[in-house]
């Protein structure tokens, strides 16, 4: 009987082994979710000034990225070096139509995507594009547009077989 009562007791601790790594495992997930909930962006409250809600607003704005459909009048193209998201120095005067566009059409607003090819790793190809548009807004930003009418749309992935230059570049869209 006592061998019986050795294997039920092993039996019973191999048992209360994996509860107690189940519920390790609950808490430390817990904790990691707790963490990085921490280290998000918190919302920035703005109390001052009336003046003030409108830069907050555009600041918090400048990183989202909208899906919609690629449309709209395409008033600048901008290219980019290889693996490079710096505007070249004729940007500005590459994107002065996009300004003037944007400034004689009160309702609509600028669209802003970024173009990368499948080749290499899609995901740093995909931020990439990513940082280019982002770079183009803010020179549009810079250059006057209004920030609340200046969009940037998620990245577009090109086609194998067209001109190289083409997958690195930044095309602004004038839409309803």
């Amino acid at each position: 009987m006592d061998e019986h009562d050795e294997g039920a007791k092993v039996g019973l601790w191999v048992v209360l082994g994996i509860i107690t790594l189940l519920l390790f495992g609950l808490i430390g997930g817990l904790a990691l979710r707790a963490m990085h909930a921490k280290q998000a962006p918190k919302p920035v409250a703005v109390a001052a000034t009336p003046a003030a809600a409108p830069a907050a607003s555009a600041v918090a704005d400048a990183d989202v990225v909208v899906d919609v459909p690629l449309s709209g009048e395409i008033v600048a193209r901008i290219f980019f070096e290889l693996d490079k998201a710096d505007l070249q120095p004729d940007a500005a005067a590459a994107l002065k139509p996009a300004l003037e566009a944007l400034a004689g059409a009160a309702g609509k607003k600028l669209v802003i995507a970024g173009f990368h090819d499948p080749s290499g790793d899609a995901a740093h190809n995909a931020e990439l594009a990513k940082q280019r548009a982002k770079a183009v807004r803010a020179a549009l930003t810079a250059q006057g547009a209004d920030a609340a009418r200046v969009q940037l749309r998620k990245p577009e992935q090109t086609a194998l077989g067209g001109p190289p230059e083409e997958a690195r570049r930044v095309e602004v869209r004038l839409v309803d």
